[in-house]
């Protein structure tokens, strides 16, 4: 922990206005609940308007002297910061547990994660520039590029992986020389109250970067701002529109990531058993179904089709179920009680309406797991193709497993869905792979278990899982500005 502090340090919750921890706000304060137990395990302080006028103030005193601060002096904080996030690794994992129901190997996929992206954005700090355009006629007039910082940006970030988001949105804000505010959802009290408090320690100075837990009152405030230059956004279809609405008003651009309905494409001539595998695994084990570009739609052919699903469901029996704490769990909870009621009333009007068939799971976990927030992990099959088990995202231990013929018949089944962000091909045939692969929907393509989250490729989706690029150099050009600068010469 930070300065030597415990791990029960970590039930301190505080708002961090330019840096600065606050034990209260204008907002009121959350019971947080462990996702396990549902016991209270803190009280989190919540911002409201008032918090966001004063970061904001806070944001707009040392903007400029961000923005000039030396490349490689930024460069060197970002570094220090990734330095306490590693030192801080069990603190994280133990914040993820306790924010997320996540088990240990899911906390350190997390920390690793954002540490490939603390480490490429760092990098980047000292490598910007732009481009000249040479001489554009006989007068020797010419122009060049310069990238800027676009000033205050605002991020809001929901409930399901923080400490990627922090990485993803946050290090490249402030990599290309940002200030940023950011509200996490209330639901993650100690992961962004950690990252807030290592990322002082790692010199940022006072001001240039906020991060607190906020009502309703406090979101509206980040969007509305006119001092705010930009939003990006993570979370759903719903709240995005109202988002979006609001920064119509003012003509202010935003980045939105807003979830997926994933296609994985399986064909006979892949390694049946990694893709069995990524099937069952790259669904159940990341926060147990709760992650938006997860391969949650198994296309698979009809030749390998009832091999495949026993060698799915004999995978999914070896799945243990229980308290997140405990290295043999796999399978977590479900964020809170009003997922496992979402999550269960999707299964109950998919059975009531005849739009599938559950081979296994389809419940609440009963036995010591009764009236907590567990799931059965779930195998659905013959579902209905426009019915919202189909269409919808179920966000939770759930695997939805379909038959095809063709290619033709794959990308139609893929395609029918109004989200984009991430499809899987599982083949060794190059020529059918690229084929598909300009065929898809979907902002990436991932093949025989290609990762859809890392630091240096774009990450974004179409469609309803919204637009803007996160990850690679298009992910820190999302926070520039690219100023033409056209000079003539004035010799005669």
């Amino acid at each position: 922990m930070p300065n030597g502090a415990e791990a029960n340090d970590l039930q301190k919750i505080h708002l961090h206005i330019g840096g600065e921890p606050r034990e209260s706000g204008s907002g009121g304060v959350h019971e947080h609940l462990d996702p396990y137990s549902q016991k209270v395990q803190t009280l989190v302080p919540l911002a409201g308007e008032a918090e966001v006028n004063e970061a904001v103030e806070r944001a707009l005193a040392v903007q400029e002297s961000w923005r000039r601060t030396p490349p490689e002096k930024r460069r060197d904080i970002l570094n220090r910061l990734g330095d306490l996030i590693e030192e801080n690794r069990a603190g994280f994992v133990e914040a993820a547990r306790r924010d997320n129901g996540h088990t240990a190997w899911a906390g350190n996929v997390t920390v690793d994660t954002v540490l490939q992206y603390v480490r490429y954005y760092a990098g980047w700090c000292d490598k910007l520039t732009g481009e000249l355009m040479g001489t554009l006629d006989t007068r020797g007039e010419f122009a060049y590029t310069a990238p800027e910082p676009i000033g205050i940006v605002g991020i809001i970030i929901t409930w399901n992986g923080p400490l990627i988001s922090l990485g993803m949105k946050v290090i490249a804000a402030l990599a290309a020389g940002n200030c940023v505010i950011c509200k996490p959802a209330e639901l993650n009290a100690h992961v962004p109250n950690l990252f807030a408090r290592v990322a002082r320690e790692a010199g940022i100075p006072d001001g240039v970067l906020s991060i607190f837990h906020g009502t309703g009152e406090a979101g509206e405030a980040i969007i509305r701002h006119k001092k705010i230059r930009k939003i990006s956004f993570t979370g759903g279809p719903i709240t995005a529109r109202k988002i979006l609405h609001a920064c119509a008003e003012q003509i202010k651009p935003t980045v939105m990531e807003l979830g997926g309905k994933s296609a994985n494409i399986v064909f006979p001539d892949c390694d049946l058993d990694s893709a069995a595998a990524l099937s069952v695994y790259g669904v159940f084990m990341f926060g147990s179904g709760q992650g938006c570009a997860l391969p949650t739609r198994a296309l698979v052919h009809a030749d390998i089709y009832d091999v495949f699903v026993e060698k799915v469901k004999a995978l999914m029996a070896t799945l243990t179920v229980g308290d997140p704490s405990d290295p043999a769990t796999i399978v977590g909870p479900v964020m809170n009680k009003a997922a496992a009621d979402r999550i269960e009333g999707m299964f109950e009007r998919a059975k009531k309406d005849n739009a599938a068939t559950f081979l296994m799971g389809g419940n609440r976990c009963g036995g010591a797991l009764a009236g907590l927030n567990f799931i059965e992990p779930t195998l659905i099959a013959d579902a209905d193709p426009d019915h919202e088990i189909s269409q919808v995202e179920i966000f939770g231990p759930a695997l939805i497993i379909a038959k095809f013929h063709d290619e033709d018949e794959a990308v139609a089944i893929a395609n029918n869905s109004e989200y984009g962000l991430a499809a899987y091909i599982q083949s060794r045939d190059v020529q059918r792979v690229l084929s598909l692969s300009e065929r898809l929907v979907s902002g990436g393509v991932y093949i025989n278990g290609g990762s859809q989250v890392n630091a240096y490729t774009p990450f974004g989706g179409v469609g309803i899982s919204g637009f803007g690029k996160e990850g690679g150099r298009a992910g820190l050009d999302e926070f520039l500005n690219y100023k033409t600068v056209n000079i003539k010469s004035l010799a005669q």
